[in-house]
C-alpha cells in the first residue's frame, strides 16, 4: 500500500550543540518538554524581518504559513529558507517533494550531481517499470532537462529542500512534511492529457534541449522557477500539460500546507494553539497557492488516473510486437549461437521482462 504523501519524514528536535538549552538538574520529562517549548517561544520573532520571497498566509484559526518561493538551483534561495526558519521557529516545515524524491534530502551535493548527470539504461528500465511505458519515458526526459541545468550550472537541484531539512532539525518539536503530489500520478495524468502527436513533439523538444544557462539567469528566475520556466517555454502549446504539472500541484500543495497549519498542542495541558508553518516551494507555485488558499479543494479529482484508452492499448501492443520482431530478426541474422548470446544479455533480458509486463 502506498504511504501517505503528507506524512512527516521525521519528528525532529535540536541537533547542534549550540542550539541545546541548558537544563536544570532533576527535571522530569514533562518539565523538560515545557522548558524546550518556552525556549522555542523565546526564539520565535513576533514581527520577523523576512526576505522579499516570503509570502504570509493565515488560517481562520490564527495559524500562520510563511511561504518561501524559491529557485531550485539557487544559493540565494537556500539563504532565504534558512533565514525564515531561524526567525519564525516553526511547528512544521513543508517542502515541495514527494516520497519518490525524498532521497535528495540526505544525499550530498557531489552524489546528487553524479546522479543527475548519469541517465543510464538501468534508470530508464526502472522508470518504465514503475510508471508504465509512456510515463516512464516522460520522467526520463524531464530528468534530462534537470540534468542539462545541473551540467550548465555545476549545482545539484534541491539545495533549498536540504537546507530546510537541516534547519528544521535545529528547531524543538518541528515536524518535516512532504507536500507534493506523488510524481507517478503527475506523469500519468500529464501523459493522459496529451495526444500522440503532442507527446512526440514534446519528447523531441526535451531530447534536443541545449540552450546555455548562467547563474545570473537563475537569480532572475526568482520570480519564476528556472526548471518550471524551462518547461513552460517548451510546453506553451500544451495547456493541458501545464494544467497537470503546475496548476494541479498548486492545489495539492495548498491542501498539504493547510493541513500542516492545523492547531498544535502546547504543554503542559495540551492546549490547542495556532501553528506556525514554513512552506518551501518553487516560486512558480506561489501565485497558485495564494489563489487557492481560501477555496474549497477537491483533492480526489486530481489524484485519479484514467485507465488507458483502446488506442493506447493497441499502440503499446504494436510497440511490444515490434520489439519482439526486431529481436527475432536479429537472432535469425546472427545465427543460433549469436542469437542465444544476445538473448542472454542482462539488458535484453530486462527489456523482454518489461515487454511481458503490462504497463500501468
Amino acid at each position: 500500500m502506498e504511504q501517505d504523501n503528507n506524512s512527516e519524514v521525521d519528528s525532529v528536535g535540536p541537533t547542534d550543540d549550540d542550539t541545546q538549552p541548558a537544563f536544570p538538574l532533576g527535571l522530569s520529562d514533562s518539565e523538560a518538554v515545557e522548558v524546550l517549548w518556552q525556549v522555542r517561544a523565546q526564539r520565535r520573532q513576533a514581527e520577523p524581518d523576512l526576505p522579499d520571497t516570503v509570502t504570509r498566509l493565515t488560517t481562520p484559526e490564527g495559524s500562520i504559513v510563511y511561504l518561501v518561493g524559491t529557485a531550485h538551483f539557487s544559493d540565494s534561495s537556500k539563504k532565504d529558507v534558512a533565514t525564515t526558519i531561524r526567525a519564525v521557529q516553526p511547528d512544521v516545515v513543508v517542502v515541495e517533494l514527494c516520497q519518490y524524491r525524498v532521497s535528495m534530502l540526505k544525499m550530498d551535493e557531489k552524489t546528487l550531481l553524479k546522479e543527475a548527470k548519469d541517465i543510464n539504461l538501468e534508470k530508464v528500465q526502472q522508470a518504465i517499470k514503475q510508471n508504465g511505458m509512456m510515463s516512464g519515458l516522460m520522467q526520463i526526459l524531464l530528468l534530462k532537462v534537470s540534468a542539462h541545468i545541473t551540467e550548465q550550472l555545476g549545482m545539484a537541484p534541491g539545495g533549498e529542500f536540504r537546507e530546510a531539512f537541516k534547519e528544521a532539525g535545529k528547531v524543538p518539536f518541528c515536524k518535516f512534511h512532504l507536500g507534493d503530489r506523488p510524481i507517478p500520478v503527475t506523469f500519468k495524468r500529464a501523459i493522459a492529457a496529451l495526444s500522440l502527436w503532442q507527446k512526440a513533439r514534446l519528447a523531441w523538444g526535451l531530447c534536443f534541449l541545449s540552450d546555455p544557462i548562467s547563474k545570473e539567469d537563475v537569480e532572475k528566475c526568482k520570480q519564476k522557477d528556472l526548471l518550471e520556466q524551462t518547461m513552460s517555454e517548451m510546453i506553451g502549446e500544451f495547456p493541458a500539460l501545464h494544467q497537470t504539472i503546475v496548476a494541479e500541484r498548486d492545489i495539492y500543495l495548498t491542501h498539504t500546507l493547510r493541513h500542516a497549519a492545523n492547531c498544535v498542542e502546547a504543554p503542559p495541558n495540551a492546549e490547542k494553539v495556532p501553528a506556525v508553518v514554513v512552506g518551501v516551494v518553487g516560486m512558480g507555485h506561489v501565485p497558485g497557492i495564494e489563489r487557492n488558499w481560501d477555496k474549497e479543494l477537491n483533492i480526489h479529482e486530481i489524484m485519479s488516473v484514467a485507465p488507458p484508452s483502446r488506442f493506447g492499448w493497441v499502440l503499446r501492443n504494436v510497440f511490444k510486437g515490434a520489439m519482439w520482431g526486431l529481436l527475432g530478426y536479429a537472432c535469425f541474422r546472427a545465427g543460433k549461437g549469436m542469437g542465444r548470446a544476445l538473448l542472454a544479455l542482462p539488458a535484453v533480458q530486462s527489456l523482454l521482462e518489461n515487454t511481458r509486463t503490462p504497463a500501468v
